[in-house]
Protein backbone atom coordinates (compact mmCIF):
# COMPACT_ATOMS: atom_id res chain seq x y z
CA UNK A 1 0.00 0.00 0.00
CA UNK A 2 1.30 3.39 -0.71
CA UNK A 3 1.14 5.74 2.63
CA UNK A 4 0.31 9.11 2.28
CA UNK A 5 -0.82 11.48 5.29
CA UNK A 6 -4.41 11.92 6.10
CA UNK A 7 -5.04 15.05 7.54
CA UNK A 8 -7.98 16.73 9.13
CA UNK A 9 -8.22 20.31 10.86
CA UNK A 10 -4.47 20.11 11.31
CA UNK A 11 -4.42 16.92 12.64
CA UNK A 12 -2.61 14.31 11.10
CA UNK A 13 -4.68 10.43 11.76
CA UNK A 14 -1.86 8.58 10.59
CA UNK A 15 1.57 8.03 10.41
CA UNK A 16 4.04 6.51 8.18
CA UNK A 17 6.04 3.52 9.75
CA UNK A 18 9.48 3.91 7.78
CA UNK A 19 9.70 8.06 8.01
CA UNK A 20 8.77 7.81 11.84
CA UNK A 21 12.05 5.24 12.28
CA UNK A 22 14.14 7.18 9.63
CA UNK A 23 13.56 10.60 11.80
CA UNK A 24 14.86 8.48 15.14
CA UNK A 25 17.52 7.42 13.23
CA UNK A 26 18.59 11.02 12.28
CA UNK A 27 18.14 12.38 15.56
CA UNK A 28 20.25 9.31 16.77
CA UNK A 29 23.11 10.51 14.17
CA UNK A 30 22.86 14.14 15.67
CA UNK A 31 23.51 13.35 19.11
CA UNK A 32 26.09 10.97 17.90
CA UNK A 33 27.69 13.47 16.28
CA UNK A 34 27.54 15.88 18.59
CA UNK A 35 29.20 13.40 21.19
CA UNK A 36 32.08 13.37 18.60
CA UNK A 37 32.54 17.16 18.57
CA UNK A 38 32.02 17.81 22.42
CA UNK A 39 34.75 15.21 22.74
CA UNK A 40 34.86 15.79 26.38
CA UNK A 41 31.53 15.35 28.56
CA UNK A 42 30.95 15.46 32.38
CA UNK A 43 29.73 12.30 33.88
CA UNK A 44 26.12 12.10 33.05
CA UNK A 45 22.93 9.92 33.84
CA UNK A 46 23.33 6.19 33.65
CA UNK A 47 20.03 4.90 34.29
CA UNK A 48 16.89 6.59 33.62
CA UNK A 49 12.93 6.55 33.47
CA UNK A 50 10.90 8.79 30.66
CA UNK A 51 7.52 9.02 31.51
CA UNK A 52 6.27 9.96 28.22
CA UNK A 53 9.30 8.68 26.31
CA UNK A 54 7.34 8.20 22.50
CA UNK A 55 7.49 11.66 21.09
CA UNK A 56 9.20 15.15 20.94
CA UNK A 57 10.85 15.95 23.89
CA UNK A 58 10.19 12.99 25.86
CA UNK A 59 11.75 10.85 22.95
CA UNK A 60 14.26 13.66 22.50
CA UNK A 61 15.41 12.77 26.02
CA UNK A 62 15.60 9.71 25.70
CA UNK A 63 18.07 9.40 22.40
CA UNK A 64 20.43 11.95 24.63
CA UNK A 65 20.95 9.96 27.24
CA UNK A 66 21.44 6.74 25.44
CA UNK A 67 23.29 8.01 22.53
CA UNK A 68 25.48 10.77 24.32
CA UNK A 69 25.83 9.32 27.50
CA UNK A 70 25.44 5.65 27.17
CA UNK A 71 22.59 5.51 29.24
CA UNK A 72 19.82 2.49 30.24
CA UNK A 73 16.33 3.53 29.85
CA UNK A 74 12.98 2.56 30.69
CA UNK A 75 10.34 4.20 28.72
CA UNK A 76 6.74 4.60 29.63
CA UNK A 77 4.57 5.74 26.79
CA UNK A 78 0.70 5.01 25.63
CA UNK A 79 0.12 4.61 21.80
CA UNK A 80 -1.51 2.50 19.03
CA UNK A 81 0.16 -0.46 17.81
CA UNK A 82 0.08 -0.67 14.25
CA UNK A 83 -1.59 -3.59 12.49
CA UNK A 84 -0.77 -5.48 9.13
CA UNK A 85 -2.91 -2.86 7.30
CA UNK A 86 -3.92 -0.19 9.96
CA UNK A 87 -1.46 2.49 10.68
CA UNK A 88 0.10 2.80 14.30
CA UNK A 89 0.26 6.42 16.15
CA UNK A 90 3.84 7.97 14.92
CA UNK A 91 4.89 7.32 19.01
CA UNK A 92 4.30 3.12 18.72
CA UNK A 93 7.04 3.52 15.19
CA UNK A 94 9.50 6.02 17.23
CA UNK A 95 9.52 3.55 20.26
CA UNK A 96 10.42 -0.01 17.93
CA UNK A 97 12.83 2.15 15.81
CA UNK A 98 14.42 3.11 19.91
CA UNK A 99 14.91 0.08 20.90
CA UNK A 100 15.98 -1.55 17.75
CA UNK A 101 18.42 1.35 17.66
CA UNK A 102 19.54 1.08 21.85
CA UNK A 103 19.86 -3.12 21.40
CA UNK A 104 21.87 -2.44 18.19
CA UNK A 105 23.80 -0.51 20.03
CA UNK A 106 24.65 -3.09 23.25
CA UNK A 107 22.49 -0.73 25.59
CA UNK A 108 19.60 -1.46 27.62
CA UNK A 109 16.38 -0.28 26.82
CA UNK A 110 13.01 -1.03 28.18
CA UNK A 111 9.31 0.53 26.94
CA UNK A 112 6.55 -0.11 28.42
CA UNK A 113 2.96 0.76 26.23
CA UNK A 114 0.32 1.73 29.38
CA UNK A 115 -1.39 4.57 31.17
CA UNK A 116 1.37 6.45 32.83
CA UNK A 117 -1.96 7.76 34.68
CA UNK A 118 -2.28 4.54 36.33
CA UNK A 119 -1.46 2.88 39.77
CA UNK A 120 -0.38 -0.27 37.41
CA UNK A 121 2.06 1.22 35.32
CA UNK A 122 3.74 2.64 38.19
CA UNK A 123 3.57 -0.91 39.82
CA UNK A 124 5.30 -2.42 36.72
CA UNK A 125 7.55 0.14 36.08
CA UNK A 126 9.18 -1.20 39.96
CA UNK A 127 8.74 -4.46 39.24
CA UNK A 128 10.95 -4.00 35.89
CA UNK A 129 13.51 -1.68 37.47
CA UNK A 130 13.71 -4.12 40.55
CA UNK A 131 13.92 -7.23 37.87
CA UNK A 132 16.79 -5.73 36.18
CA UNK A 133 18.72 -4.31 39.04
CA UNK A 134 18.26 -0.52 38.17
CA UNK A 135 18.21 2.59 40.07
CA UNK A 136 17.53 5.45 38.57
CA UNK A 137 19.42 8.99 38.20
CA UNK A 138 17.51 10.27 36.10
CA UNK A 139 13.39 10.93 35.44
CA UNK A 140 12.27 12.75 33.15
CA UNK A 141 8.39 13.23 32.96
CA UNK A 142 6.72 14.67 29.45
CA UNK A 143 3.35 13.74 29.52
CA UNK A 144 0.65 15.29 27.22
CA UNK A 145 -2.85 14.08 27.01
CA UNK A 146 -6.41 15.62 26.49
CA UNK A 147 -7.66 13.00 29.97
CA UNK A 148 -6.42 11.42 33.29
CA UNK A 149 -8.45 8.84 35.16
CA UNK A 150 -7.61 9.46 38.97
CA UNK A 151 -5.97 6.30 39.89
CA UNK A 152 -7.87 6.52 43.62
CA UNK A 153 -11.26 7.35 42.86
CA UNK A 154 -11.44 6.22 39.23
CA UNK A 155 -13.13 9.50 38.14
CA UNK A 156 -11.86 10.50 34.54
CA UNK A 157 -10.78 14.43 33.89
CA UNK A 158 -10.58 16.37 30.55
CA UNK A 159 -8.16 18.81 30.13
CA UNK A 160 -9.11 21.70 27.94
CA UNK A 161 -7.71 24.89 26.01
CA UNK A 162 -9.47 27.75 27.09
CA UNK A 163 -8.70 31.49 28.41
CA UNK A 164 -9.33 32.58 31.92
CA UNK A 165 -12.09 35.26 32.42
CA UNK A 166 -12.28 36.64 29.66
CA UNK A 167 -13.07 35.22 26.07
CA UNK A 168 -9.97 35.41 23.67
CA UNK A 169 -9.58 36.26 19.62
CA UNK A 170 -7.24 35.40 17.81
CA UNK A 171 -5.67 33.96 14.09
CA UNK A 172 -5.56 30.30 12.94
CA UNK A 173 -3.98 29.15 10.31
CA UNK A 174 -4.76 26.54 8.28
CA UNK A 175 -1.52 24.97 7.29
CA UNK A 176 -2.89 23.31 4.02
CA UNK A 177 -4.01 26.06 2.25
CA UNK A 178 -2.40 28.97 4.18
CA UNK A 179 -5.73 30.42 4.98
CA UNK A 180 -5.69 32.94 8.03
CA UNK A 181 -8.55 33.21 9.74
CA UNK A 182 -9.98 34.65 13.44
CA UNK A 183 -11.28 32.56 15.79
CA UNK A 184 -12.88 33.69 19.15
CA UNK A 185 -12.73 31.26 22.43
CA UNK A 186 -14.73 31.45 25.38
CA UNK A 187 -13.76 31.44 28.87
CA UNK A 188 -13.40 28.00 31.43
CA UNK A 189 -15.67 27.33 33.74
CA UNK A 190 -13.97 27.18 36.89
CA UNK A 191 -14.87 23.17 37.06
CA UNK A 192 -12.97 22.97 33.47
CA UNK A 193 -9.69 24.96 34.73
CA UNK A 194 -9.59 22.40 37.70
CA UNK A 195 -9.95 19.45 35.51
CA UNK A 196 -7.18 20.65 33.24
CA UNK A 197 -4.92 21.35 36.37
CA UNK A 198 -5.50 17.22 37.54
CA UNK A 199 -4.71 16.39 33.74
CA UNK A 200 -1.82 18.69 32.94
CA UNK A 201 -0.73 19.63 36.30
CA UNK A 202 2.03 18.68 39.13
CA UNK A 203 0.02 15.98 40.88
CA UNK A 204 0.47 12.86 38.80
CA UNK A 205 4.43 13.76 38.88
CA UNK A 206 4.16 13.87 42.51
CA UNK A 207 2.82 10.42 42.71
CA UNK A 208 5.32 8.68 40.33
CA UNK A 209 8.24 10.01 42.57
CA UNK A 210 6.76 9.42 45.95
CA UNK A 211 6.19 5.78 44.06
CA UNK A 212 9.32 5.17 42.95
CA UNK A 213 10.82 6.69 46.34
CA UNK A 214 9.33 4.51 48.33
CA UNK A 215 10.32 1.43 46.12
CA UNK A 216 14.02 2.41 46.91
CA UNK A 217 14.42 2.73 42.98
CA UNK A 218 15.91 6.20 43.17
CA UNK A 219 19.48 7.17 43.79
CA UNK A 220 20.04 9.73 46.14
CA UNK A 221 21.22 12.27 43.70
CA UNK A 222 18.42 11.44 41.70
CA UNK A 223 16.96 14.52 39.14
CA UNK A 224 13.93 14.78 37.97
CA UNK A 225 13.02 17.19 35.29
CA UNK A 226 9.02 17.82 33.50
CA UNK A 227 8.53 20.50 30.58
CA UNK A 228 6.89 23.18 30.51
CA UNK A 229 6.17 26.38 28.10
CA UNK A 230 5.91 29.83 28.89
CA UNK A 231 5.80 31.74 25.55
CA UNK A 232 5.62 35.26 23.93
CA UNK A 233 3.28 37.97 24.98
CA UNK A 234 0.82 37.90 22.23
CA UNK A 235 -0.08 33.86 23.19
CA UNK A 236 -0.33 34.07 26.82
CA UNK A 237 -4.06 34.89 27.09
CA UNK A 238 -4.67 31.86 25.51
CA UNK A 239 -1.61 29.48 26.69
CA UNK A 240 -0.09 30.96 30.23
CA UNK A 241 -2.49 32.76 31.86
CA UNK A 242 -5.20 30.21 30.61
CA UNK A 243 -6.45 26.46 31.41
CA UNK A 244 -2.70 24.75 30.59
CA UNK A 245 -0.85 27.89 31.73
CA UNK A 246 -2.61 26.89 35.04
CA UNK A 247 -1.68 23.56 35.11
CA UNK A 248 1.77 24.16 34.06
CA UNK A 249 2.22 26.86 37.18
CA UNK A 250 1.09 23.99 39.37
CA UNK A 251 3.81 21.79 37.34
CA UNK A 252 6.22 24.23 39.03
CA UNK A 253 5.09 24.24 42.41
CA UNK A 254 5.19 20.61 42.36
CA UNK A 255 8.90 20.69 41.91
CA UNK A 256 9.18 22.86 45.02
CA UNK A 257 7.13 19.86 46.93
CA UNK A 258 9.22 17.09 45.34
CA UNK A 259 12.44 18.72 45.74
CA UNK A 260 11.58 18.70 49.64
CA UNK A 261 9.90 15.51 49.58
CA UNK A 262 13.29 13.91 47.81
CA UNK A 263 15.55 15.87 50.56
CA UNK A 264 14.19 15.03 53.61
CA UNK A 265 13.44 11.28 52.57
CA UNK A 266 16.91 10.91 51.31
CA UNK A 267 18.46 12.43 54.95
CA UNK A 268 16.24 10.16 56.58
CA UNK A 269 14.13 12.58 58.02
CA UNK A 270 10.49 11.36 58.82
CA UNK A 271 8.20 12.91 56.19
CA UNK A 272 4.90 13.52 57.92
CA UNK A 273 1.37 12.61 56.63
CA UNK A 274 1.25 16.88 56.19
CA UNK A 275 4.48 16.70 54.43
CA UNK A 276 4.58 13.99 51.69
CA UNK A 277 2.17 14.68 48.57
CA UNK A 278 -0.57 12.71 49.27
CA UNK A 279 -1.54 9.91 46.72
CA UNK A 280 -5.06 11.83 46.31
CA UNK A 281 -4.05 15.64 46.14
CA UNK A 282 -6.90 18.02 46.17
CA UNK A 283 -6.41 21.89 45.61
CA UNK A 284 -6.40 22.64 49.10
CA UNK A 285 -3.69 19.88 49.70
CA UNK A 286 -1.53 21.62 47.48
CA UNK A 287 -1.83 24.50 48.73
CA UNK A 288 -0.98 24.15 52.29
CA UNK A 289 2.09 22.35 51.02
CA UNK A 290 3.55 25.66 49.12
CA UNK A 291 5.26 25.94 51.90
CA UNK A 292 7.78 24.12 50.72
CA UNK A 293 8.74 26.98 48.64
CA UNK A 294 10.17 29.26 51.25
CA UNK A 295 13.60 27.76 51.49
CA UNK A 296 14.55 25.89 48.66
CA UNK A 297 17.85 26.42 47.41
CA UNK A 298 19.54 25.90 44.25
CA UNK A 299 21.29 22.21 44.04
CA UNK A 300 22.35 19.66 41.12
CA UNK A 301 20.01 17.04 43.15
CA UNK A 302 15.68 17.32 43.01
CA UNK A 303 13.13 18.29 41.11
CA UNK A 304 13.17 20.86 38.23
CA UNK A 305 11.00 22.33 35.73
CA UNK A 306 12.64 23.10 31.98
CA UNK A 307 10.86 26.07 30.16
CA UNK A 308 11.58 24.73 26.61
CA UNK A 309 10.96 27.19 23.34
CA UNK A 310 8.18 26.26 20.88
CA UNK A 311 8.49 23.42 18.29
CA UNK A 312 5.76 22.11 16.01
CA UNK A 313 3.54 19.52 17.74
CA UNK A 314 0.83 17.66 16.89
CA UNK A 315 -0.98 19.61 20.03
CA UNK A 316 0.43 22.79 19.34
CA UNK A 317 -1.22 22.82 15.54
CA UNK A 318 -4.82 23.44 16.72
CA UNK A 319 -4.05 26.38 18.96
CA UNK A 320 -4.85 29.39 18.49
CA UNK A 321 -1.98 32.31 17.46
CA UNK A 322 0.41 29.38 17.36
CA UNK A 323 1.10 28.42 14.10
CA UNK A 324 1.24 31.50 13.03
CA UNK A 325 3.55 32.91 15.32
CA UNK A 326 5.61 29.19 14.86
CA UNK A 327 5.55 30.31 11.26
CA UNK A 328 7.01 33.72 12.10
CA UNK A 329 9.42 32.68 14.46
CA UNK A 330 10.93 29.66 12.74
CA UNK A 331 11.59 32.07 9.66
CA UNK A 332 13.49 35.00 12.09
CA UNK A 333 15.33 32.37 14.62
CA UNK A 334 16.32 30.54 11.23
CA UNK A 335 17.65 33.81 9.98
CA UNK A 336 19.27 34.55 12.92
CA UNK A 337 20.58 30.92 13.31
CA UNK A 338 19.49 30.54 16.78
CA UNK A 339 16.46 27.82 15.88
CA UNK A 340 16.81 24.96 17.75
CA UNK A 341 14.11 21.33 17.14
CA UNK A 342 13.14 19.08 20.19
CA UNK A 343 16.27 17.46 19.92
CA UNK A 344 18.72 19.93 19.72
CA UNK A 345 17.00 21.73 22.02
CA UNK A 346 17.47 18.49 24.32
CA UNK A 347 20.92 17.83 23.96
CA UNK A 348 21.49 21.27 24.93
CA UNK A 349 19.81 21.29 28.01
CA UNK A 350 21.99 17.78 28.84
CA UNK A 351 25.22 18.85 27.71
CA UNK A 352 25.41 22.65 29.07
CA UNK A 353 22.67 22.84 31.77
CA UNK A 354 22.12 19.58 33.56
CA UNK A 355 25.42 18.00 32.84
CA UNK A 356 28.44 20.04 33.74
CA UNK A 357 31.23 21.14 36.19
CA UNK A 358 28.83 23.88 37.68
CA UNK A 359 25.74 24.73 39.19
CA UNK A 360 22.47 23.71 37.39
CA UNK A 361 21.37 27.76 36.17
CA UNK A 362 18.13 28.11 36.90
CA UNK A 363 15.94 31.26 37.10
CA UNK A 364 14.75 33.28 40.38
CA UNK A 365 11.84 30.36 40.36
CA UNK A 366 14.27 27.41 40.08
CA UNK A 367 13.33 26.14 36.37
CA UNK A 368 15.64 25.67 34.00
CA UNK A 369 15.36 28.22 30.74
CA UNK A 370 16.05 27.02 27.24
CA UNK A 371 13.57 28.98 26.04
CA UNK A 372 16.19 31.99 25.96
CA UNK A 373 17.05 31.95 22.09
CA UNK A 374 12.92 32.32 21.60
CA UNK A 375 12.57 34.97 23.83
CA UNK A 376 15.55 37.03 22.87
CA UNK A 377 14.32 40.57 22.55
CA UNK A 378 15.38 41.21 18.94
CA UNK A 379 13.44 38.01 18.14
CA UNK A 380 10.46 38.69 19.83
CA UNK A 381 10.24 42.53 18.48
CA UNK A 382 10.91 41.07 14.99
CA UNK A 383 8.13 38.45 15.15
CA UNK A 384 5.91 41.21 16.97
CA UNK A 385 6.69 43.81 13.76
CA UNK A 386 5.95 40.86 10.89
CA UNK A 387 2.96 39.78 12.39
CA UNK A 388 1.48 43.50 12.66
CA UNK A 389 1.81 42.77 8.39
CA UNK A 390 0.95 39.71 8.09
CA UNK A 391 -1.61 38.75 5.75
CA UNK A 392 -2.62 35.75 3.27
CA UNK A 393 -0.77 37.19 0.79
CA UNK A 394 2.87 38.43 1.89
CA UNK A 395 2.63 34.79 4.43
CA UNK A 396 5.24 33.03 2.41
CA UNK A 397 7.82 35.90 2.69
CA UNK A 398 7.10 36.72 6.46
CA UNK A 399 7.34 33.32 7.55
CA UNK A 400 8.11 29.90 7.26
CA UNK A 401 5.10 28.00 6.55
CA UNK A 402 6.94 25.13 4.55
CA UNK A 403 8.96 24.72 7.41
CA UNK A 404 6.33 24.78 9.94
CA UNK A 405 4.62 22.28 7.81
CA UNK A 406 7.79 20.14 7.25
CA UNK A 407 7.97 19.60 10.86
CA UNK A 408 4.40 18.46 11.02
CA UNK A 409 4.97 16.31 8.37
CA UNK A 410 8.03 14.80 10.20
CA UNK A 411 6.09 14.41 13.47
CA UNK A 412 4.29 11.72 11.54
CA UNK A 413 6.55 10.20 9.26
CA UNK A 414 6.35 12.32 6.47
CA UNK A 415 9.11 14.22 4.34
CA UNK A 416 11.40 12.76 6.06
CA UNK A 417 14.63 12.73 3.97
CA UNK A 418 15.87 9.13 2.44
CA UNK A 419 12.08 7.82 2.40
CA UNK A 420 10.93 6.59 -0.72
CA UNK A 421 6.82 7.74 -0.46
CA UNK A 422 6.49 6.40 -3.65
CA UNK A 423 7.06 2.64 -2.54
CA UNK A 424 4.27 0.07 -1.69
CA UNK A 425 4.01 -1.52 1.77
CA UNK A 426 3.43 -4.61 2.41
CA UNK A 427 2.83 -4.24 5.86
CA UNK A 428 1.87 -1.37 8.43
CA UNK A 429 3.50 -2.76 11.58
CA UNK A 430 7.13 -3.13 9.98
CA UNK A 431 9.59 -0.07 10.36
CA UNK A 432 11.96 -1.68 8.03
CA UNK A 433 15.47 -2.94 8.28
Amino acid sequence: MIVKPMIRNNICINAHPLGCAKDVESQIRFVKQKKNDRKHLSVGPKQVLIIGCSTGYGLASRITATFEYGASTMGVSFEKPATETKSGTPGWYNNQAFDRAAEKEGVFSLTLNMDAFSNQCREAVVEETKKHNMVFDLVIYSLASPVRTDPVTGTLYRSVLKPVDKPYTGLTLDMLTGKISQVTVQPAEPKEIAETIKVMGGEDWELWIICLQEAGVLAPHCKTIAYSYIGPEISKPIYRWGTIGQAKQDLEKAAYRITRYLQKSNNGSSVSQEETPHKSLTLIDKNRLDGYNSDITQQDRGAFVSVNKAIVTRSSAIIPIIPLYLSLLYKVMKAKGTHENAIQQIERLFTEKLYTEKPIPVDEKNRLRIDEYELDKEVQTEVHRRLELLTEENLSQLGDLEGYLQDFMINNGFQVEGVDYTADLSRMDDIGA
